[in-house]
């Protein structure tokens, strides 16, 4: 038996933060033999939680069960109220870490809530992992410090530190953290090595132990990595437009030959991750001035405004001023099937339209509220609609009716952002169909 593995391990764990990524993780730990507990200061959320429900929607297969069950047998619950953290012995910190707008810089301001509130309620010798995505040198400039002024101790004696990142994604949130590799950064190797003897009961993918700075870099380069893959599918999307390509082709092809695999081009990037994350990566240096991030950046958030463009110039082309135009935007989350709306770039999209003067309808099954905007969760938000203007393939919208939604229209519009409709079902539903990277699909002209 190796020292790592003989390290004892926790009976009591907590997360604090308990949305996508803390709720799941919880349940994982439960599932795995620990007794956990849900931090939260939104009280309506650590109710849904001790009820058994999950508090988001979406499809997440099995952890509306595997909650419930849970929840039923004691072995999870929640609480807004910290001093209920006194007696865990592991304590995993999933909130969010998103940057400012103005300057793409991370303020932290509630994972600074966070160890604000458990700092004072920390047991001796507790183990404390970060699951957060953050800049690198967080857990050394932030976290550490905070942890080590609470406690009135040192990293290592008096607190174990951990970063660990998650690696999910809504609709698989469940699969992705019970089967992933896991990177595991401590900034002690004991530290480390307490750790992986918990993740060793949650995850059947392979850990990896690092240390806590090479870790946070390995998170933010894996999302700034996808981030600029699929800027440049987007701009080859632009460039296959004009030249009157389909870019979807093109991608097939580029992938049979060897070591290639092009990412998807579409209306936008959004989530909590990949839209920040590149950002995260470079606000931690000084001397480098990043060019490759933020260009990637430029072109991905450009591109509902294209979507916008092409909206405009479809209806234009049906002798509509967009001024004069009621447009149906197809999806709010940023995701497919899912309720998730951060950085949705169905917002930019709305926004963008409606400082051009259109009227904008959203229509999302999943999605109520988006920003400023009132979501219907129904159909009847195509009904002498202009254009549809799809941003979230989600699976209502890919089976729709076209000929049916054709006839409830003032206008025959349909614009696609993520290749979710044949040109030919919809030019035979009557639709002048435009399509993100599709230029060679021929526009239908009606009377």
């Amino acid at each position: 038996m190796t020292e790592t593995q003989a390290l004892p391990l926790p009976e009591r764990v907590a997360v604090v933060g308990v949305g996508y990524v803390g709720l799941t993780l919880l349940c994982a730990l439960g599932k795995a033999g620990f007794q956990g507990v849900g931090y939260d200061i939104n009280q309506e959320k650590v109710e849904q939680i001790a009820r058994g429900v999950v508090p988001f929607e979406g499809a997440e297969p099995e952890l509306p069960e595997l909650l419930a069950d849970l929840v039923a047998q004691g072995t999870v619950t929640a609480t807004a109220d910290p001093a209920h953290l006194r007696e865990v012995e592991a304590l995993f910190i999933a909130v969010e870490t998103p940057v400012d707008d103005t300057d793409h810089k991370p303020r932290y301001l509630a994972l600074r809530s966070a160890l604000a509130a458990i700092g004072p309620h920390l047991a001796p010798g507790v183990l404390v992992v970060v699951e957060s995505t953050i800049a690198p040198g967080t857990v050394r400039g932030i976290v550490q410090p905070a942890l080590e002024e609470a406690t009135g101790g040192k990293v290592g004696k008096a607190f174990s530190l951990v970063h660990c990142p998650e690696r999910v994604m809504p609709g698989r949130l469940l699969q992705n953290i019970t089967t992933y590799d896991r990177v595991v950064g401590g900034v002690t190797p004991r530290c480390t090595e307490r750790a992986m003897g918990v993740y060793r009961k949650v995850t059947s993918g392979q850990l990896h132990p690092t240390t806590a700075l090479v870790a946070e870099i390995v998170k933010t380069a894996e999302n700034a990595y996808r981030d600029v893959q699929i800027a440049f599918a987007n701009e080859l999307a632009l460039i296959c437009e004009e030249l009157g390509a389909n870019v979807y082709e093109v991608r097939d092809l580029v992938n049979s030959s060897p070591f290639r695999q092009m990412h998807i081009p579409g209306a936008g990037v959004g989530g909590h991750c990949i839209p920040k994350d590149p950002w995260l990566l470079v606000s931690a240096v000084s001397e480098l001035s990043p060019r490759l991030l933020p260009t990637a950046r430029a072109i991905n958030d450009a591109m509902p405004i294209h979507l916008a463009d092409l909206t405009e110039d479809a209806l234009q082309a049906e002798h509509v001023a967009l001024n004069n135009a009621v447009i149906t935007v197809l999806g709010a989350a940023y995701l497919e099937d899912s309720d998730d709306t951060r950085n949705s770039p169905a917002l930019t999209l709305a926004r963008e339209l409606v400082r051009r003067g259109a009227q904008v309808r959203l229509y999302d099954p999943y999605v109520s509220t988006l920003g400023e905007f009132t979501v219907q969760m129904d159909d009847n938000a195509i009904d002498g609609s202009d254009a549809l203007v799809l941003v979230t393939a989600h699976r209502t919208f890919r089976e729709l009716d076209l000929a049916a939604c054709a006839a409830r229209l003032r206008t025959r519009v349909l614009v696609d952002g993520r290749n979710a409709f044949a040109p030919a079902a919809a030019h035979e539903a009557g639709f002048r169909f435009v399509a993100l990277g599709k230029g060679d699909v021929q526009p239908v002209v009606t009377a």
